[in-house]
């Protein structure tokens, strides 16, 4: 990418837009004419890249339907539901675009923000990371997000910005950088702080979900941010490294404790001490033991070398790139 690109008028670059779809038939419609607008407002050339995640709404109908009236549209239909970070990684591995924006369909990033990414990037910036100034979520979600980093970034060695998602732009570059990165249990998040590259920050305010239900179960979170841990942190080793040593610890505690009363002529039943001990070390053996397998299944999974995701058919895309 040179900087004679960047700089050049809108038209004279291109703009890939990614947005991965799950059951939106309330909002793709309206999404998909907004970031139209959007772009043609600013005079942007584009493609919008829709990756549908296995939708079991009318979601697809809806997008078959504008793209046979705009071929900027496109589709990439999964042969099933693959989740969101691989619908992310499929849409750029089919972008063309000089840069690539991800940001989510349900209307909750605004599509009129993307000429400030683009603006950024023509500054010089390799990836511009769009952030939440507010959000329109209910208390408990505003509170779990809050958690949510500040635990994380805690223990990860590849810190996250607060109120960073996924919604960013990025340079063909660190995209190109992304495609070769074939991990399984991926944290978008953190590989795009771990890849490096000079990055800027454009705040926003989050709306709130134009229509339908969030996709993005309690259940979902938490098995991105065991990914985020186990990936770009060493804290389930240290963990169990502390969970011995305090066995440890309590077990010379105990034999003390046992020395004194016997010292002392106190009798103490000897099924008592035994119980608890037996309990306590055998929990802590299977909490170890299940960090070990995690560790475990995770190297398994990705040795199989499986594709990452299944593409069933494209509409409007170029159907030689190489799935997952």
């Amino acid at each position: 990418m040179t900087t004679l690109k960047r700089t050049a008028r809108p038209d004279d670059f291109l703009l890939s837009v990614v947005a991965p779809v799950y059951n939106e038939e309330g909002n793709i419609r309206k999404f998909i004419e907004r970031v139209v607008a959007a772009m043609d407002k600013a005079k942007i050339r584009f493609e919008l890249i829709l990756v549908n995640d296995g939708s079991k709404d009318d979601s697809v109908l809806i997008i078959l339907q504008m793209a046979k009236e705009d071929r900027r549209i496109k589709l990439i239909n999964f042969s099933r539901n693959f989740g969101h970070q691989m619908a992310i990684s499929a849409g750029w591995d089919y972008a063309n675009g000089d840069a690539v924006v991800i940001l989510d369909s349900d209307l909750q990033d605004p599509p009129e923000l993307i000429p400030d990414l683009v603006t950024k990037w023509q500054e010089g910036y390799d990836i511009v990371n769009a952030v939440r100034k507010t959000r329109q979520d209910t208390f408990f979600k505003k509170m779990t997000a809050t958690l949510f980093y500040k635990l994380l970034n805690r223990i990860l060695t590849s810190k996250i910005p607060e109120n960073v998602g996924d919604f960013r732009l990025m340079d063909a570059r660190p995209v190109a950088v992304m495609r070769k990165l074939k991990e399984r249990d991926r944290y978008i998040r953190g590989l795009t702080n771990w890849i490096g590259f000079k990055q800027a920050f454009v705040e926003f305010d989050r709306d709130k979900r134009s229509a339908g239900v969030t996709n993005y179960t309690m259940g979902k979170m938490i098995n991105l941010a065991l990914n985020g841990v186990f990936s770009f942190s060493d804290f389930p080793r240290k963990l169990a490294h502390y969970a011995w040593i305090l066995s440890l610890l309590l077990a010379v505690g105990i034999v003390v404790y046992a020395v004194v009363l016997h010292l002392t002529g106190i009798n103490v039943p000897g099924w008592t001490s035994q119980v608890f001990i037996v309990v306590f070390f055998s929990s802590v053996q299977l909490f170890l033991t299940s960090i070990v397998l995690e560790y475990v299944s995770r190297v398994y999974w990705q040795l199989q070398n499986r594709p990452l995701y299944i593409v069933s058919e494209t509409i409007n895309l170029d159907p030689e790139v190489e799935e997952g």
